[in-house]
């Protein structure tokens, strides 16, 4: 015979516990986990949604620019740019003239350096001579003075490495070679 399946007969009733108990234990075991990843997902379909949307209609909206209105945006990138190059290229020239002229004060100044010592001076003392009536000549082109030195440094103050003079504890190498011992 066949099992009887109307409602409410007991392999139903059974049926429906068994189901019932296994849905509350999974939601005991499980519940913040499967709550947590609902919400999840449901944030996901939103931002996604958004996104789609977006981008739906950003496409619609690049399909009704003009074509005039490119080439202009275009014309005036180009033109931007070539500008651009051109005060590049100006600065570019200003910085090689100053070069040249660096060079070119460097080189008068090796010849006279040249020549004064083949007349047996120094040339340190045409360094002097040439900057005296060069005043307003540029700095960054001048050799620096020389700084004039004061006293010799150290002199019968405390000199660590030598263990003299100085303050009260100095400390001595002990004796070199084999104890005494014997």
């Amino acid at each position: 015979m066949a099992a009887d399946l109307r409602p409410g007969t007991p392999t139903e009733q059974e049926g429906a516990q068994v189901l019932q108990q296994t849905v509350v234990s999974l939601l005991s075991d499980y519940g913040w986990f499967i709550l947590f990843s609902l919400i999840a997902v449901y944030l996901l379909v939103q931002k996604l949604s958004k996104t789609f949307r977006s981008t739906s209609k950003h496409s619609l909206d690049t399909t009704d620019i003009e074509p005039e209105a490119v080439v202009r945006q275009q014309e005036a990138l180009l033109a931007a740019r070539l500008r651009m190059q051109e005060e590049l290229n100006a600065q570019a020239e200003k910085f090689k003239e100053k070069q040249k002229k660096l060079e070119e004060e460097k080189r008068k100044q090796k010849i006279a350096m040249w020549e004064s010592m083949q007349e047996g001076k120094s040339y340190k003392e045409n360094l002097r001579q040439n900057q005296e009536p060069q005043s307003g000549a540029s700095t960054s082109t001048s050799v620096p003075k020389p700084k004039p030195r004061s006293k010799p440094l150290r002199e019968g103050g405390y000199n660590p490495l030598s263990g003299d003079g100085g303050g009260t504890c100095s400390w001595r190498p002990g004796r070199r070679g084999p104890s005494s011992g014997g």
